[in-house]
């Protein structure tokens, strides 16, 4: 009976130390796959990193910055409201 039951302890301490194998996306990849960066993909992270040290601001930049920055959204805006005010929507009313 004591065999038995060393055996069974044994079987269970092992079964706990055991690592986890995690199969995500189908396994692990073998180092004899030879897997190559794409340069391209370097090259764009690398630039996502230092943006805010290669981005200048010029004459050309302050013009879309204003452009797209208010123009844009204060015509957004406009259009909006005017609809609400000739439709008479309820969200207008309760503004006004």
């Amino acid at each position: 009976m004591t065999m038995m039951r060393q055996a069974a302890l044994r079987a269970g301490r092992t079964a706990a130390t055991k690592t986890q194998r995690r199969n995500m996306a189908g396994g692990g990849f073998d180092h004899r796959y030879g897997v190559n960066k794409n340069k391209f993909v370097e090259e764009w992270n690398g630039r996502r990193e230092i943006t805010e040290l290669a981005f200048e601001f010029d004459a050309k930049n302050s013009f879309n910055v204003f452009f797209f920055g208010a123009v844009i959204p204060y015509g957004m805006y406009s259009l909006f409201h005017s609809e609400l005010k000739r439709t008479g929507g309820r969200r207008y009313q309760d503004i006004a």
